[in-house]
């Protein structure tokens, strides 16, 4: 009884959200243990524990810090979204010039002191998403006028722009939530195109300088070629066979022995060999499916703008997210390297996280008085 009580006093908002977030970090503490066991004999000398130690850590974090992210009113996250895209420019930069490089990519930033690496990609999705959200609730009698939406478009563009330097697929997963979300915060067609066209003007740009584009087009032509596998692909399907639809139990992934990044960009299939579909692929499926429908639904709930906006935008991203990265395990997208969310094994990506599902939950608190944006 008091654990109980203790829920119903500190845990609000979408009950089933937390549901969905438990289920799917109790999968991530499982499969990663799992899928670092080969990793760990290879660097550690067999001391599986460490990973796992180091996973559940971030994990805890990021599950804390969505416990405080919902006990705030979401209306203070549109004036923390401005500091946000601000300082995710330099950060972006800093990142691409002189960040720290990995498979021939230099998104991460190292965090003085700490030692700890980041991906300014992650603070310039959420910054993005939710100040794209409190402009188009502010100024929904303004959208007539060309500068709010230009400003609007200013800001996608030069983000996406920025990510694409050196994360193709980030930048196109982002684009696409701005503009779905500007499609439901009803912003005339004209607009939307002239937002795809900056988006793939300056997005085009930004690859091709940048350092991905090279592997971005080799990754297109692979998959388009079908008499051509890509190597993780191929180890992926293999996984997803041995899989089937009972799997072959916890702990007894073969291909986490040849499958690159079994723990990160390719877990789903790591789930699948282990658990089945009918245990792991399906139930992981559904739980981000319904964690959509439950992010979405702020949108029918509430009559605050800025609310459902800002729930919906950030529930895209996730499930967006989610969805690449299975696709890529399943051979139904090109290799991208997005990790699952709350189930890959990750740094500050999982705090990330937790701070998109905390705003989420807040916004499902339905407390909020937006006339203070």
């Amino acid at each position: 009884m008091a654990l109980r009580d203790w829920i119903r006093t500190h845990l609000k908002g979408d009950r089933q959200i937390w549901w969905i977030v438990l289920y799917l970090s109790i999968m991530s503490v499982l499969v990663v243990y799992s899928a670092t066991g080969t990793k760990a004999f290879r660097e550690l000398d067999g001391n599986t524990e460490i990973f796992l130690l180091k996973h559940g850590s971030l994990l805890m974090l990021g599950l804390v810090c969505t416990y405080f992210a919902h006990r705030i009113n979401y209306i203070y996250y549109a004036r923390l979204a401005k500091f946000g895209l601000w300082l995710s420019i330099p950060l972006l930069l800093w990142a691409f010039f002189k960040g720290s490089a990995l498979n021939d990519a230099s998104r991460w930033v190292t965090i003085p002191i700490i030692n700890q690496t980041f991906q300014p990609s992650d603070l310039a999705k959420l910054a993005l998403i939710s100040s794209l959200a409190a402009m188009l609730a502010k100024r929904q009698r303004f959208m007539s006028d060309p500068s709010v939406l230009i400003n609007m478009i200013f800001w996608i563009a030069l983000i996406c722009s920025l990510i694409v330097l050196s994360n193709t697929s980030t930048a196109l997963l982002l684009g696409a939530t701005c503009f779905l979300l500007m499609y439901i915060g009803r912003v005339p067609v004209r607009y939307l195109a002239i937002m795809v066209g900056a988006c793939i003007v300056f997005g085009g740009i930004g690859l091709y300088l940048g350092q991905r584009f090279g592997t971005a087009t080799n990754r297109i032509k692979s998959f388009m070629d079908s008499d051509t596998v890509l190597y993780q692909v191929e180890q992926s399907y293999i996984a997803l066979a041995n899989g089937g639809l009972t799997g072959q139990g916890p702990g007894n992934s073969h291909q986490r022995n040849t499958l690159p990044n079994p723990f990160s960009d390719f877990i789903y299939a790591i789930i699948v060999e282990e658990y089945g579909l009918l245990l792991g692929g399906i139930p992981v499926v559904l739980a981000y499916i319904w964690f959509l429908w439950r992010g979405i639904k702020a949108i029918q709930k509430t009559t605050r703008p800025f609310g459902g906006l800002l729930s919906a935008g950030l529930t895209f991203s996730i499930v967006f997210q989610a969805f690449a990265s299975i696709c890529v395990a399943i051979g139904l997208a090109p290799v991208t390297g997005q990790p699952l969310p709350l189930l890959s094994m990750g740094g500050t990506s999982l705090i990330f996280t937790g701070l998109a599902i905390g705003i989420v939950l807040s916004v499902s608190r339905d407390e909020a008085d937006e006339s203070k944006i």
